[in-house]
């Protein structure tokens, strides 16, 4: 998290005792952390300057933004996260995407295990971690863009690339929430090209698509979205979807890959016939490639919907597969402990593999 400290000295009066409260509070917030963080600063993610030093009343910053004929957009992130780094030294230094999140965005940053104080619009005070839990952010970076109500508007769990994310940007900065939705606000907007051809795997199953789960199966589900034109696709393809932990982790699922625009029929695991195109809009899938997770009974128990490289998707295979996420409802947690358990094994973890 950010340790800027004169911001707190500046954006508040402190005459008015409750933000002199503020200040006191974030001045000791300050402290700790950069305490905490001293023993590993190479760890540390920053946010650029030009964010929000918020005290996280969410109302008044959502009030402000508003004013300023803004909205808000709150980044949850970890110190660590290979993402979130990439979100800072990737999206964050090219001129463009700057210009476009700071004219029409104030962003706040939360950190998932942080303790400060937010105020969310129930008017209830809780840590950063417990806001994080509430909101049941399980991917960092999440980004969540609110309307002058404070409504989500947007949601974007995990990173997204420079093109991906100027679609999100502009999709609210347009107000367009209630016009349409951002899956088909992207098929209308400029994107990447590589391969015109979805690809194949051996594991994926062919037609008929039925994913009927009334009568529970022995297997969970495992379902990849992808489409045509897609870089990303074809960057899982060449590389995580090559790998032998991911083709095994595959092997305790019922695997199918469908066409994010398809028109091919699918039988969804409540028994409803309807087709790709509108299960992917009703299930609202808004990136590819995409992985949609399902219990033996048909619940949706996990989802990837983001930029993921080799290690994130064998580690969201294993949550699913191994059960991990009936005990563990952190995935953030969890991959930690997946990584910590290899290293203690001798094994080698790269999080950007």
């Amino acid at each position: 998290m950010s340790t800027r400290f004169e911001a707190y000295t500046v954006t508040r009066n402190p005459e008015n005792p409750r933000c002199f409260a503020r200040l006191l509070a974030g001045m000791l917030c300050w402290v700790l952390c950069a305490t905490a963080v001293a023993a590993d600063t190479s760890q540390e993610i920053e946010v650029p300057a030009w964010f929000k030093n918020s005290f996280l009343d969410l109302r008044d910053d959502i009030r402000e933004a508003a004013a300023a004929n803004k909205r808000v957009m709150i980044y949850f992130g970890q110190n660590g996260c290979p993402y979130c780094k990439k979100l800072m030294e990737v999206n964050f230094r090219q001129k463009d995407i700057v210009d476009k999140t700071r004219k029409h965005f104030e962003a706040i940053e939360i950190n998932i295990f942080g303790s400060r104080d937010v105020t969310w619009l129930d008017g209830r005070t809780r840590s950063e971690k417990e806001f994080t839990a509430l909101l049941k952010v399980q991917f960092t970076p999440t980004l969540l863009f609110l309307d002058e109500k404070g409504n989500v508007a947007l949601r974007v769990n995990g990173y997204y690339p420079p093109h991906r994310f100027h679609a999100a940007l502009d999709y609210v900065a347009q107000r367009n929430e209630n016009k349409v939705s951002f899956a088909e606000f992207q098929q209308r907007y400029p994107r990447d090209t590589d391969g015109g051809a979805l690809r194949d795997e051996p594991f994926f199953r062919k037609e008929p698509y039925v994913f009927d789960r009334r009568k529970p199966a022995t297997r969970p589900l495992a379902v990849f979205f992808e489409q045509q034109n897609c870089a990303d696709c074809d960057e899982m393809h060449a590389t995580g979807l090559k790998a032998d932990l991911t083709r095994r982790l595959l092997s305790r699922f019922d695997v199918y890959r469908l066409n994010l625009q398809g028109s091919e029929t699918v039988t969804t695991p409540a028994g409803a016939k309807t087709s790709a195109a509108q299960w992917a809009r009703d299930l609202n899938v808004l990136y590819a490639p995409s992985v949609v997770f399902f219990d033996g009974k048909g619940e949706e128990v996990f989802r990837v919907e983001a930029y993921v490289r080799t290690f994130h998707l064998q580690s969201a295979l294993d949550y699913v597969a191994s059960g991990a996420y009936l005990k563990e409802p952190s995935f953030q947690r969890y991959i930690q402990a997946r990584a910590e358990t290899i290293r203690e094994r001798g094994g080698r973890v790269d999080l950007m593999q």
